[in-house]
């Protein structure tokens, strides 16, 4: 029987390359050529299939990375160690000194972080804007704006941004669009909404068992491949690169991703009515009071429903921890940070992932004291819970 190379890829592709049904895991860091030539052009970028140095690209690597692109519709996608790696990586190959960022001031503390103390040292300025006032949008954008960035689902306010219209406004002055889509993966697919970079922290949702911090970038060919270009790529320069063998386990975890947003949608959706009933302030995109409902029936999947990430409002910090610490008492979640998790998480905002945002401007963005955010987890009877 001959062999065919094009059916070898395939089965490749679909079983791993000893007929296991998992791809094997790549626990290499370099690779081997049969030609100096063949090392050579791959140092230079113009060959294909060959693997040069995990640093920038590895098998395991590849078939997660594939894998997340194919989910989000772009042409490509590269794996990180964590996911501020692909935040902070995304915007420093877009951005140069002297260039602007427009940016929602809701988002994760670390992020915030980033863009308001540490992008400064490169002369990189950035514009603060509430991602829902559209208006406000596009006047921040400067002749140096490069970027405009958002969450699709705020942390931890759970603002929802209407990506189709940013989209708009970037493709109007020729700038990307970049979202953040860790809240609500499969949900909103940003990319397919006009989005041109997506960016992951797969520790959360899409690993979904926080025994591994990661992060993904998922945009198109050129620019994945100037991110790992050996000469001015920040992700090859920099180095952010995430082992094999998680990659190996995300990949796996990936296959179960659209069983668990249903079912983490279902639980929240119940405990966001059961919280309204008992006159609690609740905040949750699925409630037609919800400010971003309507926008998120616009652009959502439905039938992953509307996520698994509810907030509440205890007005008081001491409040929140008094509640927080008998809901750990009595089982039903931890009093933790992360999402994402097959058991409920809770924590308080202000005072744990947004207290790198200034008070007052925690304050401004409307951010409560009191402001308890809460990871629904995977419980097969939520009531009984």
């Amino acid at each position: 029987m001959k062999f065919d190379p094009a059916k070898a890829i395939q089965q490749l592709e679909q079983f791993g390359e000893f007929g296991g049904v998992n791809p094997s895991i790549t626990d290499s860091a370099t690779f081997t050529f049969l030609g100096a030539d063949t090392m050579e052009h791959t140092f230079e970028g113009e060959t294909q299939g060959c693997f040069l140095y995990s640093r920038h690209w590895n098998p395991s690597n590849k078939y997660l990375s594939e894998a997340l692109a194919t989910m989000e519709g772009t042409e490509s996608a590269w794996v990180t160690a964590s996911g501020m790696a692909a935040i902070t990586n995304a915007i420093l190959q877009l951005c140069n000194a002297g260039d602007h960022v427009v940016s929602s001031v809701t988002t994760y503390g670390g992020t915030f972080a980033f863009l308001k103390n540490y992008l400064p040292k490169f002369n990189i300025s950035v514009t603060f804007v509430d991602p829902t006032n559209l208006k406000q949008v596009e006047e921040a954008i400067q002749p140096n704006t490069k970027v405009i960035y958002t969450e699709s689902m705020t942390n931890p306010l759970l603002q929802i941004s209407d990506i189709p219209a940013l989209a708009d406004i970037a493709n109007k002055h020729g700038i990307k669009l970049m979202v953040d889509n860790t809240f609500s993966p499969m949900i909103i697919s940003p990319h397919k909404l006009g989005a041109h970079i997506v960016v992951y922290s797969m520790t959360k949702f899409i690993n979904g068992k926080n025994d591994a911090v990661a992060g993904a970038i998922c945009a198109c060919n050129d620019f994945i491949n100037s991110l790992i270009d050996v000469n001015n790529g920040t992700s090859m320069l920099l180095g952010p690169v995430l082992d094999p063998l998680r990659s190996s386990n995300i990949l796996k975890n990936l296959n179960t991703l659209h069983i668990r947003m249903k079912q983490h949608s279902y639980n929240a959706m119940y405990l966001a009515n059961k919280f309204t009933e008992i006159g609690l302030k609740v905040s949750y995109p699925g409630l037609p009071t919800h400010r971003g409902h309507d926008v998120l029936n616009r652009i959502m999947n439905k039938e992953f429903g509307y996520g698994g990430m509810i907030a509440i409002d205890m007005i008081t910090a001491e409040k929140a921890n008094i509640l927080m610490e008998k809901m750990q008492d009595k089982g039903v979640g931890y009093l933790a940070v992360s999402l994402g998790y097959f058991k409920t998480l809770f924590s308080n905002s202000g005072h744990s992932t947004s207290s790198e945002v200034p008070k007052d401007v925690q304050e401004e963005m409307g951010l409560s004291d009191g402001l308890i955010r809460f990871s629904v987890g995977l419980d097969n009877d939520i009531e009984d819970t």
